[in-house]
């Protein structure tokens, strides 16, 4: 059985998103940053100020990879963009879905090779309207096809492990990886059945030592899992949708979560009062940072 523990964290930002999500530390600028999908925004926290900006973006974005210390690369509805962080000026690098205009971007991750994986979903969430991508440099391959709600999407340290779910599924998937490309190499399995629980599996990330940490959306909580998907942990949330994890801070110790209201009627807030705001969850991890997207 999993040990069970109280929230003792605290608010990070107070500012209440729609739908939280997407977090990413670049830990070059000591900076946070994550999505208001929703919003069509971008948020930093400058860690050293605690100063939190908001940035207005033309689209939904969803997934936010460090370039170097100029450039990021943003995944959105529109496709993927290079941003220039100090004026948040907008490219167009590649396109992703062209062939399907009514979906958008969710979940994604950087490999350690360098390659990113994302996720995409119809924007009403259809079944199967979606997929997960492979993209290297300017090259995109689809991975897998026929996914709902993808989310999940990270990786063991070694990076010859692939991990994802399909939310409306909610079964957490494992595959093999090339850990030099990143593309996979074997089938997906069942590595955890997350059905007939409480909440569902929404985004994840992986420590230093191949636990998984898991945003249980719906079930106002962060679960703890080892390599082999035994449940280590359930760590209560003081929000009920919590969306994603991410490690933070110059030694990748401190853990952040992000969380929404979407779907949630004027009843429901006020019962659930810090829906859509950022926290820190309040333990020690031993996480590893983001790696680098390589052009």
């Amino acid at each position: 059985m999993p040990s069970h523990h109280s929230f003792a964290g605290n608010v990070l930002v107070d500012h209440r998103l729609e739908l939280g999500e997407g977090p990413v530390y670049d830990r070059e600028s000591d900076t946070l940053w994550w999505f208001d999908i929703l919003g069509k925004a971008l948020w930093s926290l400058e860690l050293a100020t605690n100063t939190a900006t908001r940035h207005d973006l033309p689209f939904m974005g969803s997934v936010l990879a460090i370039i170097d210390e100029n450039r990021q690369l943003i995944a959105g509805d529109a496709g993927l963009f290079l941003r220039d962080r100090a004026t948040g000026e907008l490219t167009p690098f590649v396109e992703l879905e062209p062939d399907r205009p009514g979906n958008r971007s969710n979940d994604g991750r950087v490999h350690p090779s360098g390659a990113l994986w994302i996720g995409t979903m119809g924007k009403t969430a259809a079944d199967g309207a979606g997929a997960i991508y492979h993209v290297a440099g300017n090259k995109v391959i689809r991975i897998f096809d026929k996914i709902s709600i993808p989310n999940s999407i990270c990786f063991s340290p070694d990076g010859k492990i692939g991990y994802f779910v399909d939310s409306k599924i909610n079964k957490l998937m494992r595959v093999d990886v090339d850990a030099e490309t990143g593309l996979p190499t074997g089938t997906p399995s069942v590595l955890i059945d997350g059905t007939g629980r409480e909440g569902v599996f929404d985004g994840s990330v992986v420590d230093a030592e191949g636990n998984i940490w898991n945003a249980r959306w719906d079930g106002g909580a962060v679960d703890r899992y080892d390599a082999e998907g035994r449940h280590i942990a359930r760590y209560a949330m003081p929000a009920k949708r919590v969306t994603c994890p991410a490690f933070f801070g110059p030694n990748a110790d401190r853990l952040m979560v992000t969380s929404c209201w979407e779907g949630l009627d004027d009843t429901s807030r006020k019962a659930d009062a810090l829906c859509g705001a950022t926290f820190e969850l309040g333990v020690a991890v031993k996480g590893q940072h983001a790696p680098r997207f390589r052009l």
